[in-house]
């Protein structure tokens, strides 16, 4: 028999980091709670990183999730936003470490084919796609927090365990 799991979603990121905490029971996927930690780009790296840390852990310890899923970093061309976004993912994962809650990671090739079936799809196609899979009428906002959902769904599909 399936069991219920709460998977939180995370886009890493320094600026605007999303999360989405979703509950996938069998096929049924239900959004719980969503949103963004943000930073002022004035501020301090390090400042900037405790703040996610921070609030990061406020989330876990709220929330309770079973699992973690976070988008791998695959891509970028400015080398500057690369470093921040790792040191942020990085932050992420000992967030949910230190609650010793496993921490699976995904490409965004793998979280696009996972939900929409074509690696290539566009921002758009992503969004309806969590919209549609999570009944909702409007896709969740902002970007960043749909896209944390939609990487949990990635993990819910492709993870998913029997008890």
């Amino acid at each position: 028999m399936l069991m219920a799991r709460r998977i939180l979603g995370i886009d890493p990121g320094t600026g605007i980091l999303g999360w989405g905490l979703i509950e996938v029971n069998g096929q049924k996927v239900t959004p719980l709670k969503y949103g963004c930690v943000r930073t002022p780009a004035n501020h301090p790296k390090m400042d900037r990183l405790i703040h996610i840390f921070r609030s990061l852990s406020d989330i876990i310890e709220k929330n309770k999730p079973d699992e973690v899923a976070i988008e791998e970093l695959f891509f970028f061309k400015n080398q500057t936003t690369v470093i921040s976004v790792a040191e942020a993912r990085g932050v992420a994962i000992v967030a949910a470490l230190q609650f010793e809650i496993p921490v699976f990671e995904y490409t965004p090739l793998q979280i696009k084919q996972a939900l929409t079936g074509y690696g290539r799809a566009d921002k758009k196609q992503m969004q309806e796609m969590v919209r549609v899979i999570c009944g909702l009428k409007e896709c969740p906002q902002p970007d960043d927090a749909a896209d944390a959902i939609a990487i949990a769904i990635c993990h819910g599909q492709t993870n998913s365990k029997l008890e």
